[in-house]
């Protein structure tokens, strides 16, 4: 009986013995862990502040697109509207003072 208690002593001791072995193995390996995570919640931050300041990028150029294409819309619009014979008669009258041979143009006392 007292070769058994022996036996399952050194067993006991040898296991004490591995695990104290093991403790600054397993003390560096959960340092580094430790620091994995701290880089990796600093890095997920910093992606999450580019990820925001990139959504407020695309909202304003969203926004700079559309103005573009409704003013590329009024441009063709006037493109169209110079190629008629209403504005070719407007700028005719405006800046070369031509009429038409029935009209009477009344001046009042400001103009020169």
């Amino acid at each position: 009986m007292a070769a058994s208690r022996k036996r399952r002593y050194n067993k006991k001791a040898a296991m004490y013995k591995r695990v104290r072995h093991n403790r600054p193995a397993v003390f560096a390996i959960s340092i580094i862990v430790g620091l994995l995570l701290v880089v990796i919640s600093v890095d997920s931050k910093s992606l999450m502040e580019k990820e925001k300041s990139l959504s407020q990028r695309q909202e304003e150029l969203t926004a700079q697109l559309e103005f573009e294409e409704n003013r590329t819309e009024e441009l063709e619009e006037f493109e169209k509207y110079t190629k008629t014979k209403k504005y070719a008669e407007e700028m005719a009258k405006k800046k070369l003072g031509l009429v038409h041979d029935n009209e009477i143009i009344f001046k009042s006392g400001n103009e020169k």
